[in-house]
């Protein structure tokens, strides 16, 4: 990906694209631990990685090798899908540096957490999390996903063991169907919760899921 000017042109949506191609383009608004874990799952498999945070590309080339490259939050959002993997206190301001969401397939990876108070998860009882960063990305198609297990046992998911389940929430299921098939060719066993208020209380910090190890031992399709 070239890190020419920043442009202000929508790709085209998971739901107006090819969803037979090979490839999907990932984007990442934030390029720590989450982003790059990710990252180095999907890229074997022929997927595109671009990396971005609030300090620049420079601070972000050369992270993963070859298939990745570096670039500002807008071109991260002009991908295929873009996942949102800041703190909870650097999510609107990360929201704010893409000026329009319209249509964007947006992956909510974080965890509603103060890092100076982790214990205190606030009042659940109210909106979402993923509902909150709905909310802030108006007219993003939201899917909560990546976020109920740590990062090491993503990056310790291997083909000689069990798949590792990860869940999905959302409210538009082809961007979910689209997004689980590729988490499965990559190894993992994906789960649909629903909608961001529904399963999406389910898988956030603070709710029955979130934290499980649980492996797929077998599924039954009717």
């Amino acid at each position: 990906m070239s890190m020419s000017k920043q442009s202000t042109v929508i790709a085209p949506t998971l739901q107006d694209a090819d969803l037979q191609e090979p490839a999907m383009r990932f984007g990442f608004i934030g390029a720590g631990v989450v982003a790059q874990t990710i990252a180095r799952r999907v890229l074997p498999f022929g997927h595109k990685v671009l990396l971005s945070n609030s300090r620049g590309p420079e601070t972000v080339a050369g992270k993963l090798g070859r298939g990745a490259s570096a670039g500002t939050p807008q071109q991260a959002a002009d991908q295929d899908v873009v996942v949102l993997s800041v703190d909870w206190a650097n999510v609107a301001k990360a929201l704010a540096s893409v000026p329009d969401w319209s249509g964007r397939i947006l992956i909510d990876a974080t965890n509603r957490i103060d890092r100076n108070n982790p214990s205190d998860l606030g009042d659940l009882s109210g909106p979402t999390s993923s509902e909150i960063v709905a909310d802030q990305a108006v007219g993003a198609k939201v899917i909560k996903a990546f976020n109920t297990i740590p990062m090491q046992w993503i990056d310790d998911a291997s083909s000689a063991r069990p798949k590792t389940v990860l869940f999905l929430s959302g409210d538009v299921a082809r961007a979910k169907k689209a997004l689980g098939d590729v988490l499965e060719q990559v190894g993992f066993a994906t789960v649909d919760l629903g909608t961001l208020a529904i399963g999406g209380r389910l898988q956030q910090v603070g709710g029955p899921l979130a934290g499980l190890n649980l492996t797929l031992v077998d599924r039954f399709v009717l």
